[in-house]
């Protein structure tokens, strides 16, 4: 049921006039669409969880950074796997939209590391025990269920390099396209150089939502390192309504103090960028297209613990997997009525919802036990 590469085609959203006109008389421009029921034929049979952990599809090119030995090869690695981390999130031109996580929801996998020895010790008290030193390791916890907050957190032991992340999403209808904000940032901690990058992520749009719905990024990022004082600006061009290119993005790589890039990055996020270096070379950046991809590894569901993503969303995946579209609508609503009652049961005993595996700190949160703090002790 987890193939990643055998979803049916979404197709023209004009067969299903009468969904489009339940779905439009919910829904004003501007308006905050948290409580907006979707119809179950447009998801994607995963969760929002499992989604995150395709910015790691190529866990190389995360690994290696901890390899490049000045600050300045460093940035450029974040930068190219930063770039490279999108295009895997999404499998089809057609949009569909993850499922969202239920609070207190969990999703682990683990990928083998590409030129990477495979094997290694096992890591107990990583996020994944059952992953070793040589693999790189995620774990994702829904956090919050209002605000829809998923936080996340991945770790390589042996190159000694983690990320830590949070975000919060909110969307907007906006006539004839849906904004999704994601509000939040992660951190990169390359622990051999006491370095951390600091970095933010772009909204999506779903374009074309009356007919066949695709999906496009948008908006200004940036990533820094306060102690080296390299930065990156990375701009994800929407289309214009009148021609020009799907998916652009343009990038440039700074020095410490300097306003002229080192480095300038152009292309598609899911095509090929190519970098221009300050004395006028080029050279291919990241070729997604060219690219594989690595399979995460994740655990048979009928092992997975009850709060995991795949073992709670299961009978609604059978049903999108085999056409049962009433089947996963049931299952679907189901798991979301189970949900409001036990907030209810919170709400009228005075409880407050624990995080197993996040806690928030100031404005972030952050990973019980990172591999910084396992190393320290």
């Amino acid at each position: 049921m987890y193939e990643d590469d055998d979803d049916p085609e979404l197709g023209s959203m004009e067969g299903h006039g009468s969904v489009i006109h339940h779905l439009l008389s919910q829904v004003k421009i501007g308006m905050d669409l948290t409580k907006v029921v979707l119809p179950t034929f447009i998801l994607e049979r995963r969760s929002l969880l499992e989604m995150y952990a395709d910015f790691f599809a190529h866990p190389d090119l995360f690994c290696s950074i901890a390899d490049m030995q000045s600050p300045q090869d460093r940035m450029i690695q974040v930068v190219k796997w930063y770039l490279s981390a999108f295009h895997a999130g999404r499998k089809s031109e057609v949009a569909r939209k993850p499922y969202n996580p239920i609070l207190g929801e969990v999703f682990r996998c683990y990928w083998e590391v590409p030129g990477v020895r495979p094997g290694g010790e096992t890591v107990p008290d990583g996020p994944v025990p059952w992953g070793t030193s040589n693999n790189l390791c995620f774990v994702a916890e829904q956090v919050s269920h209002h605000p829809p907050i998923s936080a996340f957190y991945a770790e390589n032991k042996a190159k000694r390099i983690s990320f830590c992340s949070h975000i919060w999403t909110k969307s907007k209808f906006l006539g004839l396209s849906i904004c999704v904000y994601n509000i939040g940032q992660g951190c990169v901690s390359v622990m051999e150089h006491d370095e951390e990058y600091i970095l933010n992520f772009p909204s999506g749009y779903g374009r074309s939502i009356l007919t066949v719905p695709w999906v496009e990024l948008g908006g200004t990022c940036q990533i820094t390192c306060n102690k080296t004082g390299y930065s990156a600006n990375i701009e994800f061009l929407t289309k214009p309504f009148y021609g020009g290119k799907k998916h652009r993005i343009s990038a440039e790589i700074l020095n410490p103090g300097e306003k002229k890039p080192v480095l300038t990055v152009e292309g598609e996020w899911n095509g090929v960028m190519t970098a221009k270096w300050r004395d006028g070379s080029t050279e291919t950046f990241v070729d997604t297209q060219s690219m594989a991809t690595v399979k995460k590894i994740v655990k048979p569901v009928h092992e997975q613990a009850l709060n995991e993503s795949r073992f709670m969303w299961r009978e609604v995946t059978a049903g999108l997997k085999f056409n049962h579209i009433d089947h996963a609508t049931a299952a679907k609503c189901a798991l979301e009525q189970k949900q409001r009652d036990e907030a209810k049961y919170r709400k009228e005993n005075s409880i407050s919802w624990e995080t197993k595996l996040f806690n928030l700190v100031g404005d972030n949160w952050i990973y019980n036990s990172p591999l910084q703090k396992r190393l320290s002790q």
